[in-house]
């Protein structure tokens, strides 16, 4: 799956980057594992329908899941709207987070190699 290109493009989102810790981190828990997490996040904090806490879900840092949340524009229903197509008020079918998942691994081999 490829980063749709303005995104990538895109002055704040470009400005993430996976830091000597977050690559650590993937190196010590191994690709699969943050494969793992990132289905986990996106299931968890974005998938359902609604979200009391939307467009704050996804940290800025913590977690190279998160960062590249941030940087693929796939941290809230907000930009997962305005950049995937994918309506908000209605859960994210399996599909739709495969996608999301994708596009967030992509970043991160990107970034990882």
């Amino acid at each position: 799956m490829d980063i749709p290109g303005k995104l990538t493009k895109l002055k704040f989102k470009s400005r993430f980057k996976l830091r000597t810790k977050e690559l650590e981190y993937i190196k010590d828990k191994g690709i699969n594992k943050i494969y793992s997490h990132a289905c986990d996040f996106i299931q968890e904090r974005v998938a359902p329908a609604e979200l009391v806490n939307d467009g704050k879900q996804t940290p800025m840092r913590g977690h190279p899941v998160f960062i590249a949340q941030r940087a693929t524009a796939t941290c809230c229903r907000g930009c997962i709207e305005k950049w995937h197509k994918f309506p908000k008020g209605r859960e994210l079918t399996k599909s739709e987070q495969e996608y999301l998942v994708s596009i967030i691994m992509e970043w991160i081999k990107r970034q990882n190699s």
